[in-house]
């Protein structure tokens, strides 16, 4: 099968990339108003950039009338906003919260989602989630226009917060405690498990089947 994106239509280009495009992990970002009014909504086209400065980034979409989503609006108006990882306990209220609300109202409120205080910025923290990052935004890159168009966030982020239910006795992240969810095509999603190891080759090492 050849698919030709040149001459596919954007809803028909995105229902086969975030078909193909998978695990992605999700950024459950919260955000606030320049009024005061908390946002809480997923993004599964999330990543981290670099650690010098540590920034990572997610991509908020144009909803179908090519309008910018609330999160994208309340970070122009206020510069931060924070990460929260979704662990496989939350899924369905990160789910929830994908649903379009009416401008301005709160997926925390609406949902009876629990916050917790940030350190550095101003967005609230999801409190039931494992590891949150708080950002300031970097800057915001516009991807095409209209519908499906991007607006992709680029934080520097400033503080992480860190369960101790989540680490191992080295202190590090057990990624079997972490139990994070991540999305594939349609309804679909993954929850992390069955892991396996590979050691990174160094110098000139020769690849080896096995």
């Amino acid at each position: 099968m050849l698919l030709d994106f040149e001459k596919l239509t954007p809803r028909d280009a995105y229902a086969w990339m975030v078909s193909a495009i998978t695990p992605r992990p999700i950024a459950w970002v919260s955000t606030i108003s320049a009024g005061g009014r908390t946002n809480l909504a997923p993004f599964s086209f999330f990543q981290g950039v670099c650690a010098a400065p540590p920034t990572l980034l997610f991509t908020g979409a144009n909803d179908r009338h090519g309008k910018k989503k609330d999160t994208i609006l309340n970070i122009e108006a206020v510069p931060e906003f924070v990460v929260n990882l979704v662990p496989y306990a939350q899924a369905e209220p990160m789910n929830a919260t994908s649903a379009p609300l009416p401008h301005g109202e709160s997926e925390f409120e609406k949902f009876n989602i629990a916050t917790a205080p940030s350190l550095k910025v101003r967005p609230p923290r999801v409190a039931a989630t494992p590891v949150t990052f708080e950002c300031v935004l970097d800057r915001i890159v516009r991807v095409g226009d209209g519908p499906l168009g991007a607006n992709v966030v680029f934080g520097r982020i400033v503080c992480a917060h860190i369960a101790e239910s989540v680490l191992g006795d080295d202190g590090q992240i057990d990624p079997a405690k972490l139990d994070l969810i991540g999305r594939m095509g349609g309804d679909f999603y993954t929850r992390t498990g069955g892991f396996f190891t590979l050691h990174r080759p160094t110098g000139g090492a020769a690849l080896r089947s096995v």
